[in-house]
C-alpha cells in the first residue's frame, strides 16, 4: 500500500513529521507536511515541509544549505505522525543548533545543552 494512502492528515491537511538523525538517533526537529510536500519528499529523498507560519512549501536547506536526506520513513500506529531517519548537513534548528531541542529543564531552570554550530 502507498504511504500517502496510510497517512491520516488533520483537518488542515497536515501531518506531524519528526526528523531524527539516522546515525545518533537524536531527535532533531518536529515540523508538518501536507500531501504535496510528503509526496515530494518521497520522490526526491530530500525533506520538504509545509510552513504553517508562512503558509507555503519549505524545502529544508534551500536557503541555508542545511539539508536533510531521507534514509528511512516510519508511520505511527494511528497513521497521524511520521518519523524520518535522516542524514543532516549543518544545523536542523533555525537558531543554528544541531537540534531544535537544545534546551533542557535542570534543577528548576532551563539550560542550553545542545550544540550550536558556527
Amino acid at each position: 500500500m502507498n504511504l500517502l494512502d496510510l497517512v491520516k492528515f488533520d483537518e488542515k491537511g497536515l501531518v506531524t513529521a519528526i526528523a531524527q538523525d539516522a546515525t545518533s538517533n537524536e531527535v532533531l526537529m518536529l515540523a508538518y507536511m501536507n500531501k504535496e510536500t510528503l509526496s515530494e519528499t518521497i520522490e526526491s529523498g530530500d525533506m520538504v515541509y509545509w510552513s504553517r507560519s508562512r503558509q507555503k512549501r519549505w524545502k529544508k536547506g534551500e536557503t541555508s544549505g542545511h539539508v536533510q536526506k531521507v534514509r528511512d520513513i516510519f508511520i505511527d500506529c494511528d497513521g497521524d505522525a511520521l518519523l524520518f531517519k535522516i542524514d543532516q548537513t549543518g544545523a536542523a534548528c533555525h537558531e543554528n543548533y544541531l537540534s531544535c531541542f537544545f534546551r533542557k529543564r535542570e534543577d528548576g531552570e532551563w539550560k542550553i545543552v545542545g550544540q550550536k554550530l558556527k
